[in-house]
């Protein structure tokens, strides 16, 4: 899999996309990396220092056994963020987890076909 261009994502432009299309196979992966980019943006974490924990990441799931054919790329991308989130107190881990929970909810909740939606009670 290409590295998305991150460049474009910052300058607010088109999604990220390589040669092939789109960067993205799934809407929450381009959320996961738009949040990203957002949070560095607003000066919570330095691009650097998404890299390296991106990377320390990447070389953990290497070490557990994940696949190395970037099938599972944004789900490290989103342990990397849960992660940064959490280090820098942005949101405590009960939250990390209340929300993942609320999501794998709404997944199971949503229709066949359908995008999943967190309920509109204060989440």
């Amino acid at each position: 899999m290409s590295r998305p261009d991150a460049s474009a994502a910052r300058a607010g432009s088109a999604a990220p996309h390589d040669e092939r299309g789109a960067a993205f196979a799934e809407p929450w992966q381009a959320q996961a990396f738009a949040l990203a980019v957002s949070l560095s943006a607003a000066g919570h974490f330095t691009w650097a220092e998404w890299a390296a924990a991106l990377v320390a990441e990447l070389e953990r799931a290497e070490r557990n056994g994940a696949p190395r054919d970037g099938s599972t790329y944004y789900e490290h991308w989103l342990a990397t963020l849960e992660r940064l989130v959490a280090e820098k107190g942005l949101a405590a881990e009960p939250e990390l987890r209340e929300r993942r929970e609320a999501w794998a909810e709404a997944h199971r909740r949503a229709p066949h076909g359908h995008p999943a939606e967190l309920a509109r009670h204060g989440v």
